[in-house]
């Protein structure tokens, strides 16, 4: 194999961290289950060393009935990627959308488990367009770069 030939490979796939909290039962059970949920996700990588990088997606979600938490779940499921001998915007695209994708079934299995082992149903995760996600982080942090004309002055 040549040294400059990209490679991308999954080293390793774990939960980082996973909290469940259910502070109001057991007499949130006793009322008809009509919740409403709020779910947050964020991806972060760090990098372990030139090949070597960490992605963590972290999800958050809460759950209420009659305004009162049923349960909250905040969990980091984690990985570690090899990603060899890619441009930067490439390199970037994975760790900001591929590998939080590979990620997401895996925390997905781990809220429906939680979920269902706090005497909850399982909630199953909606499928996510990590793609679309990073495309706006993208956007977002291009509007927020000042044009050169804007540092000129």
């Amino acid at each position: 194999m040549a040294d400059n030939e990209q490679k991308f490979e999954i080293q390793k796939i774990f939960l980082k961290d996973a909290s469940f909290e259910s502070p109001n039962s057991p007499e949130i059970f006793r009322e008809k289950w009509q919740p409403k949920t709020g779910i947050h996700l964020t991806a972060q990588n760090v990098k372990l060393s030139d090949e070597l990088h960490e992605v963590t997606l972290n999800v958050n979600v809460t759950s209420s009935q009659n305004e009162k938490t049923a349960f909250l779940v905040e969990l980091k499921q984690s990985g570690v990627f090899l990603i060899k001998d890619f441009p930067e915007d490439q390199r970037n695209h994975l760790l900001g959308s591929y590998c939080p994708h590979t990620l997401f079934p895996f925390a997905r299995e781990a809220v429906s488990d939680l979920t269902g082992k706090g005497g909850f149903p399982p909630l199953l995760l909606s499928p996510v367009n990590f793609d679309a996600l990073y495309s706006q982080q993208l956007a977002k942090l291009a509007q927020e770069q000042p044009t050169s004309e804007e540092t000129k002055h």
